[in-house]
């Protein structure tokens, strides 16, 4: 029998009702809606319903994690996309690192939301290559978040397991193919300096998809968990100014 885990205090996916535009808002790999419920917050004090998922298998245990695919990551996706479809929502994805790659991936199957918007989606990580093939431990050490910010602390593992990097690897191996699948308006956001995901993954992203009205956004002062660092109101009014740039041109139009 598969031993259960309870969810990490703070790590619990949460809603935030507002008006009749909602945001799927995920976090990343190894991380929790916990990494983006300021920007979630924010976005909520503008009048937007903000739905943030626990992804499966995560904030609970890295043994817990190690057992799910990234299939069960797109469903956890997908619920939330879901919920806010029933609350008749107008639906905008949103998501950050491998939670901007579920939003690609979701973007080019559906094609009743709004727009997107990706932070620092993971299309490569060149340093985990590595771990591709065997031999490889069972664990690694996860590290300090990549965060330029001082004193932030991110709900996370201490560990990540291989299995689940090799999930993500699947994940970021078949998303490229389906860009060109993706023609609603997108904001791509990426940092100028990023030490998991390589900058230019977004720039790939922005060239490759099939969006007529596309823009990209750089932000100078922050790492990879851009949700947590310093240009977290960049985001947030970037956002902000997209979703209803969307909405006021359908209105016109």
């Amino acid at each position: 029998m598969r031993e259960e885990y309870a969810v990490m205090p703070g790590a619990e996916s949460f809603y935030l009702e507002g008006n009749d535009i909602g945001i799927v808002l995920s976090h990343g790999f190894i991380g929790t809606p916990q990494s983006v419920r300021d920007v979630a917050e924010a976005l909520n004090e503008r009048g937007f319903s903000v739905i943030a998922p626990r992804l499966k298998g995560h904030g609970t245990h890295q043994e817990d994690m190690e057992r799910c695919t990234h299939e069960d990551w797109y469903e956890s996706y997908s619920r939330a996309y879901r919920f806010l479809k029933k609350r008749n929502k107008r639906i905008f994805l949103m998501g950050q690192s491998m939670g901007g790659t579920l939003t690609l991936q979701f973007a080019a199957e559906h094609h009743d939301i709004e727009g997107i918007i990706t932070i620092n989606a993971a299309l490569t990580l060149p340093s985990l290559e590595y771990l591709r093939h065997d031999p490889a431990p069972r664990f690694i050490e996860e590290g300090a978040p990549d965060i330029k910010k001082e004193n932030v602390h991110e709900i996370t593992y201490e560990e990540a397991p291989v299995q689940s990097i090799r999930e993500l690897q699947k994940l970021m191996g078949l998303v490229p193919a389906l860009l060109h699948r993706i023609h609603v308006p997108a904001l791509c956001i990426k940092s100028a300096k990023d030490n998991v995901v390589p900058p230019e993954n977004t720039s790939f992203i922005y060239q490759s998809i099939s969006s007529r009205k596309k823009q990209i956004v750089t932000l100078p002062n922050s790492y990879h968990v851009a949700t947590m660092d310093h240009d977290q109101h960049t985001i947030v009014s970037a956002v902000a100014d997209f979703v209803l740039d969307q909405i006021r041109s359908k209105a016109v139009g």
